[in-house]
């Protein structure tokens, strides 16, 4: 090729670079999206070559914008930019796209792959994380911009496809955008009119331009994919909007060039085979036997952004060390921030409660330890979805996150829990504490927000009350049976019921110096007894998974365990068999993910393997609790739905009564035979 190329022809080497570096990937292995590459190469390209303010070489630097690419399934797309961009993804890495080990997976994975700020997967999902990314921006910039010092001044920009835009997903965080007037989000959407099935006619004929309009939105049209002047202007423009996100729609046709491919879904989730990537590549102007070709035209080019971004941070780092000296306090703060690290002192207000036989509702006492941690760690920001009176994550004295006031704390997602669990990981990746709430039944609404949360390893924390069937009158349809065991099986998920008002405080403290895991808090709408840690062991057990709350001398013969409201069943049992010279072992088990992180001495001391006699009590689903009464022992749990009615008739027709706990211990230790667990 030419060592000399005017500009237009500069764009278009880089452009169809992209377009068979992504070709040739998917072919070599055999699987994969070519097409969504193909017809977007103009479209990214532009945006990275001309507007993207990054540093291949820092792809950590807090102040660079934030790129999104949430129809991952166009991953080489991204791909092909960060390599001839400079960053560390090397062309074998490409070469070894989707295979065993590489950095170059199907849909990106955060971590993983330098650049990448988030993992899409399913779609919707990175869109809603990019309003969360926006949303942080907009408060780290009222919390740190001081006189005139922008600390604190990056853009977000997301690509998404048609399948984005059918999510509920997306539709809930463009609402939310709108509403918040975020004008630093860019969204740009690929209308190719093609999904798996075929053309999108089959099942979509939105008017988005008008929808996202009525959002409010700053809506811009590109009618062809492949003009790189109108597709800079377009963004342009959009980056002078100051009041509302803006979407850009582009009009694309999906495996641009290729001569039976194009325009057809047969693009989108296959290779295009070996000889029609030797036509597209020779309508491309492309010698049609090269692979993984980069010219050096290309390579100077585009390693410019390397330039421009070490420029760029050199910049930064002189603004944010005259902030240093001038605002020592916030900088320190910004970098414990960053680093993952709590201020000194941080939980010295966190409340011991005493002993109460009446005591308080998990969320209850939750309200009061959140708020005795709040004021020390400034950037702990959550919310909920319309239910912050019921599950009491108010922060007092703080301000609201509203259009205009960047700087509250206390989050209003309104009725839009599948957005709110997106745009927390969204927030979590701009380097802030979060938390969500909501009831335990609506987890089913924010199942993938909450699963990526895992995979990503982000310590986003789930404030869920209402936890079982003890909420009472609301019915079945509003207590939750499988939801808490669905939630342990998510890898990488913590999941902590608490057993009482200390238990919640210990859990709080577990959830602050967590930096690389998501934690579930599960919390009783009605009041638990504070049980008097004198008489029992220190709720610090909590930190352990489980812990033995009270106890006998010698091995016992019996072990009761459970979680939450259903340990003070456990607890009135243990003292009735006590008295009656049964020895017995109490286990408080308020999380199994941290317990099966113990040493096997500590389980095997806390669960002899000789006692045999072992009964679980919660009320949920029994499911997983085989693993830790065994075959011989029985649990007091639920097989069915809940019902309407008050709490304590409730728990009296279900079985979850001091008296059945006795009857079921006493049969245990009678028969001293194997019998199947009973489920009511």
């Amino acid at each position: 090729m030419e060592t000399e190329l005017k500009a237009t022809d500069l764009d278009q080497l880089c452009i169809n670079t992209i377009r068979t570096l992504s070709m040739d990937a998917v072919q070599k292995a055999n699987s994969g999206h070519p097409g969504t590459p193909m017809a977007l190469a103009p479209v990214a390209y532009t945006l990275w070559d001309r507007h993207l303010k990054h540093n291949p070489h820092n792809p950590h630097w807090p102040n660079r914008d934030r790129f999104v690419l949430s129809n991952g399934h166009a991953s080489m797309l991204l791909y092909s930019l960060l390599h001839l961009t400079g960053y560390d993804l090397s062309l074998d890495e490409l070469k070894n796209f989707r295979q065993w080990g590489s950095k170059t997976p199907g849909h990106p994975e955060y971590g993983l792959t330098p650049g990448v700020e988030t993992t899409t997967g399913p779609l919707g999902q990175g869109v809603a994380n990019s309003v969360g990314m926006a949303i942080a921006e907009r408060w780290l910039a009222t919390r740190f911009n001081r006189y005139g010092e922008q600390i604190v001044d990056y853009r977000i920009y997301a690509i998404c496809g048609d399948g984005d835009l059918m999510e509920g997903v997306s539709q809930e965080a463009a609402s939310l955008a709108g509403h918040l007037g975020l004008s630093n989000l860019l969204w740009i959407y690929d209308n190719n009119h093609i999904t798996i099935e075929g053309n999108t006619a089959l099942a979509f004929s939105d008017d988005v331009a008008t929808r996202f309009m009525s959002y409010r939105w700053n809506v811009l049209r590109v009618g062809d994919a492949n003009d790189v002047a109108m597709l800079d202007e377009a963004i342009s423009n959009a980056l002078r909007e100051d009041s509302r996100p803006s979407l850009i729609i582009v009009d694309s046709h999906i495996a641009w060039g290729a001569p039976h491919k194009h325009d057809t879904s047969a693009a989108h989730g296959e290779p295009l085979g070996v000889e029609e990537i030797r036509l597209t590549k020779a309508r491309y102007g492309w010698p049609v036997d090269s692979s993984f070709l980069v010219p050096e035209e290309v390579v100077r080019h585009m390693r410019l952004a390397v330039e421009r971004g070490e420029q760029a941070e050199q910049e930064w780092e002189e603004r944010f060390s005259v902030f240093e000296h001038d605002h020592s306090g916030l900088a320190a703060e910004w970098q414990q921030m960053q680093s993952g690290e709590l201020p000194s002192g941080w939980d010295s207000q966190v409340p011991e409660f005493l002993a109460d036989p009446k005591g308080m509702a998990g969320r209850e006492a939750s309200a009061k330890v959140e708020n005795a941690v709040a004021p020390r760690v400034p950037w702990l920001i959550g919310g909920a979805a319309d239910l912050a009176p019921s599950t009491k994550t108010l922060m007092n004295d703080e301000r609201s996150f509203e259009a205009g006031n960047y700087g509250g704390r206390n989050f209003h997602f309104g009725i839009r829990e599948h957005a709110m669990g997106a745009v927390l990981n969204g927030m979590a990746l701009s380097k802030l504490r979060v938390f969500g709430s909501g009831f335990l039944i609506f987890t089913d609404y924010m199942r993938p927000p909450m699963r990526l949360a895992a995979l990503m390893d982000l310590p986003v924390v789930y404030i869920f009350t209402h936890d079982s069937i003890g909420l009472g009158e609301d019915g079945p349809t509003h207590q939750p049976i499988e939801q808490l065991m669905s939630l342990r099986s998510v890898p990488r998920l913590v999941v902590i019921r608490p057993a009482d008002a200390n238990e919640v405080a210990e859990a709080w403290r577990v959830i602050m110096t967590t930096r690389e895991e998501p934690i579930v808090l599960v919390l009783s709408r009605q009041a638990l007894p504070t049980f008097d840690r004198k008489k029992y062991a220190s709720a610090a057990g909590l930190r352990r998974g489980a812990y033995a709350m009270a106890d006998c001398q010698g091995t016992p013969e019996l072990i009761l365990m459970g979680t939450g409201s259903e340990m003070q069943l456990c607890i009135a049992a243990y003292e009735k068999l006590s008295a009656e010279g049964v020895r017995c072992r109490v286990v408080s088990m308020p999380s199994w993910e941290i317990f099966e992180k113990q040493s096997a001495e500590y389980k095997d001391k806390l669960f002899p393997p000789e006692v045999r006699n072992r009964l679980a009590v919660e009320a949920g689903t029994s499911l997983g609790w085989k693993e830790y009464v065994g075959l011989e022992g029985r649990v007091i749990a639920r097989r069915d739905f809940g019902a309407s009615a008050p709490i304590k008739d409730l728990l009296s027709h279900f079985g979850f009564t001091v008296d059945h706990v006795l009857e079921e211990a006493r049969e245990l230790l009678e028969k001293g035979k194997p019998v199947l667990a009973r489920k009511n």
